[in-house]
């Protein structure tokens, strides 16, 4: 395994979660003595929501400027704003509300309900990347990215053995007959995502060790997705015991030590 690559193995679900959320802090608080301000992209799921929370929470919101962090997502479902199975709504709740950053500097996607159509809504925030990005650029250079894998290894929006894990020219693309509900998504494209200085990669339990094992030894990326993911600078898998049952032990590290 590249050096840049790490795995950190936390004992439980509860406290992966913490020790991400605590991460998280870290590095913003690295990021921001550097420069006046950062850029993230977030992930939904049961627990990237759950990570947001940890992170919102009074002990830790304090420890971070949020008015200098933009926040960005690596996908989005398509439906109306406001809807609660959307990624930013459910981090609104969790996180956004918490934080004082301000309006301009949250990035949601364009929602169902609005002007565009799913086509459009990829064109204009792939604009709103290349406005962010304030040198010319396509997108902002992203201090991290967070996501979460699914059981079959899929990343944002990207899922295995189809056309978007391959697309290496937009930046955003909409995604149509989504094998997991509901149908209709919009995207970050791989190389957009691996354009980040940290790749966090976020699995618990033990339905995602498979997922797991296929990514760590290098599996097809257009069948495995999250074997793709790498930073520039680090890529971490933040996983729980129970998902890295079956991976050799000579690839941990105890993240509760790390």
């Amino acid at each position: 395994m590249s050096e840049k690559r790490r795995v950190l193995v936390y004992d439980d679900r509860a406290s992966l979660i913490a020790g991400i959320a605590d991460r998280f802090v870290g590095v913003m608080t690295e990021v921001l003595a550097a420069r006046d301000e950062a850029s993230i992209v977030l992930t939904g799921g049961t627990v990237g929501i759950a990570v947001l929370a940890a992170l919102g929470s009074p002990e830790r919101v304090s420890l971070v400027d949020w008015e200098r962090v933009h926040l960005w997502w690596g996908d989005e479902r398509w439906l109306p704003a406001g809807d609660a199975e959307r990624n930013d709504e459910q981090a609104r709740e969790a996180f956004l509300d918490r934080i004082g950053c301000p309006p301009a500097n949250i990035h949601r996607f364009p929602s169902s309900d609005g002007p565009l159509d799913l086509d459009a809504a990829a064109r204009a925030y792939s604009d709103e990347l290349a406005r962010a990005s304030g040198d010319g650029e396509r997108h902002p250079a992203f201090d991290l990215v967070f996501l979460g894998v699914g059981p079959d290894a899929h990343i944002a929006s990207l899922f295995p053995g189809r056309e978007e894990i391959r697309e290496r020219e937009a930046t955003v693309i909409p995604v149509r007959n989504s094998p997991k509900p509901p149908p209709e998504r919009l995207s970050l494209t791989l190389p957009v995502i691996n354009s980040a200085d940290r790749v966090w990669l976020c699995l618990s339990g033990t339905d995602k060790a498979t997922a797991l094992g296929l990514a760590l030894a290098g599996a097809n990326v257009s069948e495995v997705p999250a074997a793709g993911a790498e930073g520039r600078l680090r890529t971490v898998f933040l996983v729980d015991s129970t998902a890295a049952a079956d991976v050799p032990q000579d690839l941990l590290t105890d993240g509760g030590v790390a």
